[in-house]
């Protein structure tokens, strides 16, 4: 797949955001807020869906990750207005937001902070909010292993993440190979049909800052600042029922949580966007027109 459009926004405190556009041109606008140990690549795959769809897919790099300048500290609030600040540089005003997996938080942050531009939300493979009681123990080992990593050794974080972008640059192919049978069968198979070098590249992308790859582990564990409660916008959520990475229960406490939920359980991994890309984006399109 070949992106519509790569770019670099200066922000007004000075930072640089890198964003890549698929899809549409002149589509519908569709925010994408990239996954953990992910960059603003990770929705190459749905580039030529959401030509068909009729969606300009925006999917930037959140600070400290692949392109984008770090900005240490950083909250969901922080990202939204970076989000906002982008759709103004490219002439964006309503839309919708997805995220997925670690991005399903920054993706209901910008939907409640630039509400009403925000139109709908969709939060796939998503967690709760890691700062209530027992959410956090809850996770799988390694994402815990490097959340306490990247808060009690930095340092030692940052070898981590240089290593872990090492062999998608020496050897694409295999690095590929090896992170499929690293998941469940369901995600397997969707790595290996995007192709191993499409994932090798992302992953790549993403480590290109250590120190960034550890600030995202550290910014998940603070507070969102607001609840799912408080979301006022039409929200869907979207969970595999093969996902192995997350727990079950958590797609369905949002949707009760959340007042205008629609909860959809499909076929599919932890990688399911990468299956039902168009229904996502037919229902984050909704009744909007251009």
């Amino acid at each position: 797949m070949t992106a519509t459009v790569d770019g670099l926004v200066r922000l007004r405190d000075g930072r640089s955001l890198a964003y890549t556009q698929y899809g549409a041109p002149h589509g519908f606008p569709v925010v994408n807020s990239h996954g953990g140990l992910a960059c603003r690549l990770d929705v190459a795959a749905a580039d030529s869906i959401a030509v068909d769809a009729g969606v300009r897919l925006i999917s930037p790099d959140r600070p400290g990750v692949g392109l984008s300048d770090p900005s240490p500290g950083r909250t969901l609030a922080d990202w939204a207005r970076d989000v906002e600040e982008l759709l103004d540089h490219i002439g964006v005003d309503r839309f919708a937001a997805m995220g997925w997996s670690m991005g399903g938080q920054y993706a209901v942050a910008v939907g409640h902070f630039l509400r009403p531009r925000a139109t709908r939300v969709a939060i796939i493979a998503g967690a709760l909010p890691l700062t209530e009681p027992g959410v956090f123990d809850q996770l799988p080992a390694m994402d815990r292993h490097l959340t306490r990593l990247s808060q009690r050794a930095p340092w030692l974080a940052r070898q981590w993440f240089q290593m872990m972008g090492f062999l998608p640059r020496v050897a694409p192919a295999l690095y590929g190979r090896l992170a499929a049978r690293a998941l469940g069968p369901a995600d397997a198979a969707v790595v290996a049909g995007d192709g191993f070098e499409l994932f090798s590249r992302m992953t790549r992308d993403a480590m290109r800052q250590p120190a960034g790859a550890a600030e995202e582990y550290r910014a998940w564990m603070r507070p969102w600042g607001f609840a799912p409660e408080d979301l006022d916008m039409p929200v869907d959520i979207w969970a595999g029922a093969q996902d192995q990475l997350v727990d079950p229960s958590w797609a369905h406490r949002l949707a009760s949580r959340i007042p205008n939920a629609t909860l959809n359980v499909r076929d599919g991994g932890h990688f399911l966007a990468h299956l039902h890309y168009r229904e996502i984006f037919d229902s984050l399109r909704g009744g909007s027109t251009l």
